[in-house]
């Protein structure tokens, strides 16, 4: 029955669970009083993003204790804004809010960096910027969370903390606090003190540099380590052959050495056997170089094969690169050891110009990686010249082609050699051609003699030693690993201590070999296998360095680069995703910052800031290494100081490190 003086009011059930599962019914009724439970064991209802349902306020308990009456009001409820929910495993964009994997470094849709700047302030209203470390896009999102919760903490904390967020050895504070806060203690402020300690990474690099260029000053060379002239040896020259696949380059060493006695005829005898039972009769002599099965199998080269022969003025090694496009970065780490080039090209119709196509033409791209390596002496060996009967009308265009575009990569006409060859039927190559229709219009030296009026490079016999490592040899049966590489400054022998970077071990030369032979000494230019003892075969890894135990070698993961970009058709942006090559080490690298624009000739500045860098401009480039590696700036040290940039498989800019811009301590 309904009664009309009274109003009714909508009926509210709340149902809920306590510990032992049984519920309660509490019926909300059109009054001016209810009676509520109340406990002071209740906690607080807090919003932490989930979107908790909000129609009531009513709780209770078993323990919950009945007696407390309140008066409903006609007050207005006040809703707190909900915060903003973010998924697990995401990261949102700042700039297009787009919702990104946690494992992206960059927005998939705007190409945006995620967090490429820490920014912090000095107490004189100062700005520095510092990058972030790659590896913590690999860190967890809770740790990464709290890393950002930390960081916000320290910028409320006033100048003096934020001016000293970075400390003297160039490491981040906040890591060490985020430590304090995962023991459970309370983060300690940093003082005013260490304000002072608050240096930008410029001037950090600058004392560091300024502390080598006193520590190089001091290094006094033993007189062991200078040549000895009486010692009789022949000068040793690093001869890399490089060129586009199927160009003939190892069948070529392979005859070179063959003619100069160095493989004997019975292993001639059995390598043309063996070819011929695959039916690849024409890889005899390329066999004698590749030995893998599976380059043989392939026909192609897949790593730099060494090996050595004497000419009239030099020791000769020979490093035969791979051709292949997929191998570059093999070529790379065997061309860097080269004092001078042979540029072995194919003189067939079709194969000459595929190898200077831009798109893959591995003639090309070997040729700007060589000169960017420093190599300013090469041999333009034009072979197969059989294939096209020793037309002059064919050398001269391939001369005038490939000569033009030589000269774009710097190399002066002087310091190029053009030799006519067929490595097939040994024509003009350690003796003057007897085929009559190219006897009749060649008339310059043959291969062989063209090698010995190449000159030697400089060699730096009187700085630390610094040899950046090429391979690893380890001997389980010994226990003892080897470090195969060319000393590029220095000298070492045997019983020397050597500090093997970036592991910081410091270790005994036990023994050493060159070209198979046992050695006491070994200077800069040579090309030897050190043994160590007293380190562990984990500590010596491809692409490190052995150098001086006084003197180390700088280990980075940001540098300043100058570079020159190639025939490129996508410009290199802030955030573009290369691959960096320096010596034997490569390491993926992200441009954070493009400084400027250079003009070729002058080297000055001529944009600052650009948004991008365009094909044959020359720029000025800061960039992050996902990890780190051996380096030195050019002005320094040549050897570790040239550097490639990969992408796609392909080179796309060389240049040098002009600036250390954070080291690893």
């Amino acid at each position: 029955m309904v009664d009309e003086n009274l109003t009714y009011f909508p009926c509210t059930l709340q149902l809920q669970s306590n510990k032992k599962g049984r519920r309660r019914l509490v019926e909300l009724v059109g009054a001016t009083k209810i009676t509520v439970f109340k406990s002071s064991t209740m906690p607080r209802k807090v919003n932490y993003g989930i979107d908790y349902d909000d129609d009531y306020d009513v709780y209770e308990d078993d323990d919950y204790h009945n007696g407390d009456e309140y008066e409903y009001k006609n007050e207005e409820r006040v809703i707190a804004p909900k915060q903003e929910v973010i998924k697990a495993g995401v990261w949102r964009c700042p700039i297009c809010t787009y919702d990104n994997e946690d494992s992206m470094s960059e927005c998939d849709i705007c190409g945006v960096l995620r967090n490429p700047l820490v920014k912090f302030s000095g107490n004189s209203n100062r700005t520095a910027a510092n990058f972030k470390r790659l590896s913590s896009l690999d860190m967890p999102s809770s740790e990464r969370e709290k890393n950002i919760l930390i960081e916000s903490e320290l910028g409320a904390e006033g100048p003096n903390s934020s001016s000293a967020s970075l400390g003297r050895d160039g490491r981040s504070v906040v890591k060490g606090r985020e430590t304090a806060s995962d023991s459970g203690s309370k983060p300690e402020i940093l003082n005013s003190s260490m304000s002072s300690v608050s240096l930008s990474s410029k001037s950090r690099t600058e004392n560091a540099n300024e502390d080598k260029d006193k520590s190089n000053l001091q290094y006094k060379p033993e007189s062991w380590m200078m040549p000895d002239q009486a010692e009789g040896r022949l000068s040793q020259l690093n001869l890399a052959i490089v060129g586009h696949v199927d160009s003939g380059k190892s069948t070529l060493s392979g005859r070179l050495l063959h003619l100069l006695g160095r493989i004997s005829q019975k292993e001639m005898h059995k390598y043309e056997k063996e070819a011929k039972q695959q039916g690849k009769g024409s890889f005899a002599y390329a066999w004698a170089l590749d030995e893998s099965a599976e380059e043989r199998e392939r026909g192609i080269t897949m790593t730099v094969a060494v090996a050595f022969f004497n000419s009239k003025k030099y020791h000769v090694v020979l490093l035969d690169s791979p051709g292949h496009r997929d191998f570059v970065p093999n070529m790379i780490s065997g061309a860097t050891q080269a004092d001078a080039a042979i540029l072995v090209v194919d003189a067939s119709v079709g194969s000459f110009e595929a190898g200077l196509d831009a798109i893959g033409g591995q003639t090309r791209e070997h040729a700007q990686l060589i000169r960017s390596f420093g190599v300013d002496q090469i041999i333009v060996v034009v072979n197969k010249m059989d294939v096209v009967e020793y037309s002059q009308e064919r050398f001269d265009m391939i001369k005038q082609k490939l000569g033009t575009f030589l000269r774009s990569c710097g190399f002066k006409d002087s310091s190029v050699l053009w030799i006519p060859v067929s490595a097939m039927e040994n024509q003009n190559l350690v003796a003057t051609p007897s085929d009559t229709r190219l006897f009749t219009w060649f008339h310059g030296p043959c291969l062989l003699d063209a090698i010995d009026s190449l000159q030697l490079p400089a060699r730096d016999y009187s700085k630390p030693l610094l040899m950046p490592i090429c391979d690893i040899i380890k001997s389980q049966s010994q226990g003892q690993v080897s470090a195969c590489g060319k000393l590029e400054t220095g000298a070492i022998r045997t019983g020397s201590k050597v500090l093997v970077m970036p592991s910081r071990v410091v270790a005994t030369v036990r023994s050493m070999e060159r070209d198979s032979q046992v050695c006491s000494i070994a200077r800069a230019g040579d090309n030897v296998t050190v043994n160590l003892q007293g380190i562990e075969g984990n500590r010596v890894t491809a692409g490190g360095v052995l150098c001086h135990p006084d003197f180390l070698v700088h280990v980075a993961n940001q540098l300043e680069l100058k570079i020159l970009v190639l025939d490129v058709t996508v410009p290199i942006l802030i955030g573009s995703q290369l691959e960096l090559h320096v010596h034997h080490a490569k390491e993926a690298a992200r441009v954070v910052k493009i400084l400027s624009l250079l003009d070729p000739k002058t080297g000055k500045v001529t944009k600052k800031s650009p948004r991008c860098i365009l094909a044959k401009q020359n720029a000025v480039v800061e960039v992050v290494l996902q990890g780190s590696v051996c380096v030195e700036e050019y002005a320094k040290s040549r050897a570790l100081g040239r550097v490639s940039l990969r992408s796609s498989g392909r080179t796309v800019a060389v240049g040098l490190v002009s600036q250390i811009m954070k080291t690893q301590d």
